[in-house]
C-alpha cells in the first residue's frame, strides 16, 4: 500500500559503496520505489546532518563563487548517511524540497539523485528561519538615540562657545578702580556709584577705527597711579581715579591722538530711563534738561542762538539726574554735539579748526576731562561748584549786590547815537522818579556816551554838562553806570594811536603791525584791544580812570560781545587757547583796578559783586518762554548774580510791537509786557528799558504798582537771604524744582517753573491769551499766592486758573503746618 502524501516513513538513504556493494547495480524496482518516496515526502534532517551540510555549504562558498553549480560528494567518498525517524513538516509547497528531476539525456544516474548543495543551502536558510526571532534577527538602528546624541552634541559645543565668548568678555571688561567697567575692544565704559547703581555709560573714542588695544610703552607711562592703554597708531587714553570728597568720585579721562587725521570723540547716552542731563549753556533750542535738544557738533565758544548753537556764557560743565557730572578741561579743543532721534548722546570731541582752536597748544588734539559720580545729584552738585564767592569781597561791595537786589536797573537805549543826549537821559530819570513806586537803582547809559566807539572820552556835543547832570542824579538817589566795549573804531582818535603802539589784535599771516578788524554792534569797522600784550591794559586803564575822575559816575558795565565778534584771522600776542579766553583776561585785569557793575558775556564767573547778564531775548512771546530755562542753567553753573533781559523785550519783534497815542516809542505788546513784569519780579534784577507809564494804561500802571509791592514784600527778603547763602556755597539764587527734590522725576521735566531757594515757587503764564496753565508742586505743604489756601505737594494743580493781572506762586509752608 502505498504511503499517503505528507506522511512520515521509516527508509533509508542508501548511498551508492555501502556495505562493500560498490559499483554493484541495484534492481530497477528499487530505485523506482525510492523516487516515489521523495516525491511524496520531505525528509528532515537532524542536528548532526544540518551540521555536515553546513559544512559542505561553507566548503562550496569557500571554493567556488558560482553559485550556480552544484556540489557532489566524490563517488571515492561518498558514504551513507546515518538512517534517522523523521516527523514529516506540513508546509506549503513552495516551501518543499522538490526533488531534482532527470536530467536532459532522460538518465538517472546516481550523481543525479543527491540533492545539489544550493538546494540544502536553501533548506538551511528555511529551517534558519524558523529559529526564534530574537536569536536570528538583527538590530535595527535606533534614530532617537542617534538624533539625541547629536542634539547633546550641539548642545555642549553651543554651551562651550557661550561659556568661552563670556569669559572673553569679562576679561576685556575689566573693572578699574573698582566703578569702571571698561571693554577695550569695543570701548564701552560703565561707571557706578557707591551703591552699585549705573550712572553713566558711554562709548569712548568713537572716531578710532582699530579694536586692538594694547598696554602703552613704559617711557609713555605716566607713573602717576593712571593706567594707560593704547590703540596703535592711532590715540592712547589715560584713565585716572582721586577722591574729590567722602561722597564724590571722580575719574579723569584723557585721550592723546597719534596722528592729525583722529579726533578724540567720546559719547555719553542720553537715553536712559529717568535720566536728565542739564548744564553747558544756553542752546539754541533753549533746552531743558539738554536731552530735549539736537545740534551737530559744533565748537564750545560763545555766540547768540539765533546765528550759532550756543548763547553768551558757557561753562564746561553737565550734570545728570542720576548722579554724574562731566567737567571739561579749559585747554581742549571742544567740539560738542546732542544728536539722535531714538538715542540721544552727549558727545565731546575734541579737535583743531581755523578759528576758534586754531592755536594749537598741543602737537595733536588732547581730550581730557573728568567724570564725578555720587549718590545724591545735589550733593554732587554742591560739591562741584566752586564756593566761598565772597573770598576777597569788601563791605561796599555787598552793599552793591543789595542795591541790584533792592532796586530796578534802567537802561537808557536809543537805535541811534545821535538820540543819545544828556536831554534824553535827565528826561528818562524824571519819568522814573513820577512813578512814584519804584525806587531809583542804576542808570545803565549804552556806549554812545562817547562820539565814536573807543574814545573814552565824554561827547562834549551831546553832553555839555554831563558833570553836572550826573551830580544831580546822584542826589536823587540814581547810580549812573557807563557801558565800555573792548573795540575801537577806526573813526576813533585813538585807533592810530593804538596801531603805533601796537595795542591791537592783528591780523594772522600778515605783519604784524597791521590790526585784524571787525564790526560790533554800531561799529562797521573796529579793532580789538589785545590784553595778552603787557601795554595795552595800562594803557586802557589810564582812558578809564581819567573820566571816572572827571565825572564821578559809579562803574563801568562792559559789553565784550562774543567769541564770534573777534576778527577771523585773529592774533594776539600771546596765543590764547580759544577765543572766549580773551573775555576772561580782560575781565580778570579791569575787575581790581575800576569798578564793574556787569559783564554781557563770560565762560569764567567774575568775582562778586559783578553781575552776568542774560542773552538779549527777542521781543515776543517765543523770548520769553526763553527766559526761565537760560536763568536756571546759567545759575546750575555757578552764576548767581544775573541780571535778566529788559521787561518786553531787548530785540524788536514787528508783529508784536506797535505805536501808543501816549508815546512815540516803539512798544511790545501790552499783555507780552505785563506777563513778563510778573516773571521780572521774582527775579534778581528787574531791567527797565520801558517804562510802564509809556503805555498810558491805568490798569498797566496798576499791575505794575502791585508787582512792586509783592517784590518788596515777599521776594527782595528772600534774594537777600539766598544772596548770602550763594556767597557762602555758590548754589544759585533761582533754582530748578529739582533742587527741592531731586529724586522726584516730575521735577525734572518742568522748564517753565523754578523756585526762589527753598522757600517759593513761581508759575508765570509765558502764552498769549492763556488765562489757565498746569502747575506741578514738590513734597510738603505750600500756600497759594492768589487765593491763600494751601495745597500738598508731590502732586500736578490741572487748569489753575490764572488772570490777566494775576501771577501763581506758592510759599513753602513750616513741615508741621495742618490743613
Amino acid at each position: 500500500m502505498d504511503p499517503k502524501p505528507n506522511s512520515v516513513h521509516e527508509t533509508s538513504l542508501n548511498v551508492e559503496g555501502k556495505d562493500g556493494d560498490e559499483g554493484e547495480e541495484r534492481p530497477p524496482e528499487a530505485s523506482e520505489r525510492r523516487l516515489s518516496l521523495r516525491r511524496n515526502s520531505i525528509s528532515l534532517p537532524n542536528l548532526d546532518d544540518l551540521q555536515v551540510l553546513k559544512q559542505h555549504v561553507q566548503i562550496a562558498e569557500d571554493g567556488d563563487d558560482d553559485t550556480d553549480s552544484d556540489y557532489e560528494i566524490p563517488p571515492t567518498s561518498r558514504t551513507p548517511l546515518r538512517n534517522a525517524r523523521r516527523k514529516s513538516v506540513t508546509s506549503p509547497p513552495s516551501k518543499m524540497l522538490k526533488p531534482p528531476g532527470e536530467d536532459e539525456s532522460g538518465s538517472n544516474s546516481p550523481a543525479n539523485s543527491i540533492t545539489s548543495i544550493n538546494s540544502l543551502a536553501s533548506l538551511l536558510r528555511e529551517k534558519m528561519q524558523m529559529l526564534p526571532a530574537t536569536l536570528r534577527k538583527k538590530k535595527s538602528p535606533d534614530y532617537k538615540t542617534r538624533i539625541f546624541v547629536c542634539l547633546l552634541f550641539i548642545t555642549i559645543v553651543v554651551l562651550i562657545f557661550c561659556a568661552y565668548f563670556l569669559y572673553h568678555q569679562k576679561v576685556l571688561q575689566k573693572a578699574y578702580f573698582q566703578k569702571i567697567k571698561f571693554n577695550k575692544i569695543k570701548r564701552i565704559m560703565k561707571i557706578y556709584n557707591n551703591d552699585g547703581q549705573e550712572v553713566i555709560r558711554g562709548k569712548l573714542g568713537t572716531t578710532i577705527k582699530y579694536d586692538k588695544a594694547l598696554p602703552c610703552l613704559p617711557s609713555d607711562e605716566k607713573h602717576d597711579g593712571s593706567i594707560c592703554s593704547e590703540w596703535m597708531g592711532h590715540a592712547r587714553l589715560y584713565l585716572q581715579f582721586h577722591q574729590h570728597s567722602p561722597e564724590v568720585k571722580c575719574y579723569n579721562f584723557q585721550w592723546i591722538a597719534l596722528n592729525d587725521a583722529i579726533a578724540p570723540t567720546d559719547c555719553y547716552d542720553l537715553s536712559q530711563p529717568n535720566d536728565h542731563w542739564y548744564g553747558g549753556g544756553q542752546t539754541a533750542e533753549s533746552a531743558w534738561p539738554l536731552e530735549k535738544g539736537n545740534h551737530d557738533f559744533a565748537p564750545f565758544i560763545t555766540g547768540r542762538v539765533d546765528k550759532h548753537e550756543y548763547g553768551n556764557v558757557l561753562e564746561r560743565y553737565f550734570i545728570s539726574s542720576k548722579g554724574a557730572a562731566i567737567i571739561v578741561d579749559d585747554a581742549t579743543p571742544l567740539y560738542v554735539s546732542i544728536s539722535g532721534v531714538d538715542n540721544k548722546e552727549l558727545c565731546l570731541r575734541a579737535k583743531y579748526d581755523d578759528f576758534a582752536y586754531v592755536n594749537r597748544l598741543m602737537k595733536t588734539a588732547q581730550l581730557n576731562y573728568s567724570i564725578c559720580t555720587s549718590s545724591d545729584m545735589f550733593k554732587l552738585h554742591s560739591n562741584l561748584v566752586e564756593n566761598a564767592l565772597w573770598d576777597g569781597l569788601k563791605p561796599d561791595d555787598m552793599n552793591v549786590i543789595n542795591s541790584l537786589l533792592t532796586e530796578p536797573l534802567w537802561e537808557v537805549t536809543s537805535a541811534t547815537k545821535s538820540e543819545l543826549t544828556e536831554e534824553t537821559i535827565s528826561n528818562y530819570t524824571e519819568n522814573v522818579i513820577a512813578l512814584g513806586f519804584l525806587k531809583q537803582g542804576h542808570v545803565l547809559i549804552n556806549e554812545f556816551w562817547q562820539r565814536h566807539v573807543g574814545d573814552f572820552e565824554v561827547d562834549s556835543e551831546r553832553f555839555p554838562t554831563l558833570e553836572e547832570a550826573i551830580t544831580i542824579m546822584h542826589r536823587r538817589g540814581f547810580r549812573i553806570v557807563f557801558s565800555i566795549q573792548p573795540f575801537i573804531s577806526t573813526e576813533s582818535f585813538n585807533f592810530a594811536e593804538a596801531v603805533k603802539r601796537r595795542l591791537l589784535v592783528s591780523e594772522r599771516f600778515s605783519d604784524r603791525r597791521i590790526p585784524a578788524l571787525t564790526r560790533y554792534k554800531s561799529s562797521q569797522s573796529a579793532g580789538v584791544l589785545d590784553t595778552t600784550n603787557n601795554g595795552t591794559i595800562p594803557w586802557l586803564l589810564n582812558k578809564l580812570k581819567s573820566v571816572v575822575a572827571k565825572y564821578k559816575f559809579d562803574a563801568y558795565y562792559l559789553d565784550l560781545g562774543t567769541a564770534y565778534n573777534m576778527p577771523h584771522y585773529y592774533q594776539c600776542e600771546k596765543p590764547l587757547i580759544n577765543p572766549d579766553q580773551y573775555k576772561t583776561f580782560f575781565i580778570n585785569n579791569l575787575q581790581n583796578s575800576v569798578s564793574l557793575f556787569g559783564v554781557n558775556s563770560a565762560v569764567e564767573r567774575p568775582k562778586a559783586p559783578t553781575f552776568v547778564s542774560l542773552p538779549q531775548f527777542e521781543s515776543s512771546w517765543d523770548g520769553l518762554r526763553r527766559v526761565i530755562p537760560t536763568i536756571l542753567t546759567y545759575g546750575l553753573l555757578g552764576y548767581p548774580f544775573l541780571i535778566p533781559g529788559a521787561v518786553g523785550g531787548d530785540v524788536e519783534a514787528p508783529e508784536t510791537l506797535f505805536y501808543t497815542n501816549y508815546s512815540s516809542e516803539l512798544l511790545p505788546d501790552k499783555e507780552l509786557y505785563v506777563r513778563w513784569l510778573q516773571l521780572a519780579t521774582f527775579l534778581p534784577v528787574i531791567r527797565y528799558t520801558h517804562l510802564p507809564s509809556t503805555y498810558g494804561d491805568d490798569n498797566v500802571m496798576e499791575m505794575a504798582k502791585i508787582l512792586t509791592s509783592l517784590r518788596q514784600a515777599k521776594v527782595t527778603p528772600l534774594l537777600k537771604k539766598y544772596a548770602k547763602i550763594s556767597l557762602d556755597t555758590g548754589l544759585p539764587m533761582i533754582r530748578p524744582l529739582w533742587m527741592l527734590e531731586y529724586n522726584d522725576t516730575a521735577c525734572h521735566v518742568v522748564a517753565d517753573e523754578f523756585s526762589i531757594g527753598e522757600d517759593l515757587i513761581v508759575a508765570p503764564v509765558l502764552r498769549s491769551g492763556a488765562r489757565e496753565r498746569e502747575i506741578y508742586l514738590p513734597a510738603g505743604v505750600w500756600k497759594d499766592g492768589i487765593g491763600g489756601n494751601l495745597r500738598k505737594g508731590s502732586r500736578w494743580i490741572h487748569d489753575y486758573k490764572v488772570e490777566e493781572n494775576q501771577v501763581a506762586y506758592f510759599e513753602k509752608m513750616p513741615p508741621d503746618t495742618r490743613f
